[in-house]
């Protein structure tokens, strides 16, 4: 049985705000640099409420055990 993917906060060393993009990055297996470089481009271009959407998630979803 395959276990179910979960989206979590990363902690410790992979953390640097709130654990959001190390989080996606693992979800997604990518590399964390590269969720932060993205990200950054999007809240720059100010696509959408990329800080807002941010601060929901660091409030939403779960930090890993």
């Amino acid at each position: 049985m395959a276990a179910s993917k979960r989206l979590l906060r990363t902690v410790g060393s992979e953390s640097m705000l709130f654990g959001i993009c190390g989080g996606l990055a693992k979800y997604f297996d990518l590399d964390a640099s590269l969720i932060r470089v993205l990200w950054a481009v999007i809240t720059f271009v100010g696509i959408g409420s990329p800080i807002l959407i941010f601060l929901a998630m660091a409030i939403i979803v779960p930090k890993e055990q």
